[in-house]
């Protein structure tokens, strides 16, 4: 009895700590493929804008390559490290330290895709003072343009970074349960980690 009552508490805990684990190791796959998605597009934009902004006349496309490099400074600046974060972050060790960091990286991309919303906005909003300031119109315009074109791709971006780790939280998250079964023949038990059964064993009377 002893013997059973060791394995009773003990398999399932491991178990569910090697589900924890695996659950982490998916979420820094995720956060890291994500970074390099971010780091990919601002890269791209860097070299195609530098060069944009290098070999144009000032006018509308000159501001707007100029902006694209300066708001990709930016993203790279953010990328790299997250990558890097991503990367070493230290596994979580109980189910509540698990689920608060899975709540925070939800509400982080959520939170960002409110202010891709604004940088949008921004985006309007000079491009209508364009129209008062024939002086500066081709600024205004061209950084209109490019803080429209980086808003919107982010807000696409965060959009789809929170709908991925919400379904991960949704589908991956490991969630422990017993089940007691009794019968004329004895008593069952069953320790089950998500849709896998862990521990199970039947004591006869």
């Amino acid at each position: 009895m002893k013997l059973l009552f060791f394995l009773l508490l003990f398999v399932p805990s491991v178990s569910f700590a090697q589900a924890l684990n695996k659950f982490h190791e998916e979420k820094s796959r995720i956060d890291q493929r994500l970074m390099i998605g971010l780091s990919s597009w601002a890269t791209s934009n860097f070299i195609v804008s530098g060069i944009g902004w290098a070999t144009t006349t000032k006018g509308e496309a000159h501001y707007f390559h100029q902006m694209n490099v300066m708001w990709n400074v930016v993203n790279l600046g953010l990328a790299i490290p997250g990558y890097i974060r991503a990367k070493n972050e230290i596994p979580p060790q109980t189910l509540s330290e698990t689920m608060r960091l899975q709540r925070k990286t939800e509400n982080i991309f959520l939170f960002n895709t409110g202010l891709d919303v604004l940088y949008v906005s921004s985006g309007f909003l000079l491009r209508n003072l364009a129209l008062k300031n024939a002086d500066k119109q081709d600024q205004y315009n061209g950084f209109g343009n490019g803080m429209m074109m980086q808003g919107g791709f982010l807000f696409l971006f965060d959009l789809t970074a929170y709908a991925i780790h919400k379904y991960h939280s949704k589908h991956g998250m490991p969630k422990s349960s017993m089940s007691i079964r009794m019968s004329s023949n004895g008593t069952g038990v069953t320790w089950n980690i998500g849709n896998q059964s862990v521990f199970k064993h039947q004591f006869f009377l």
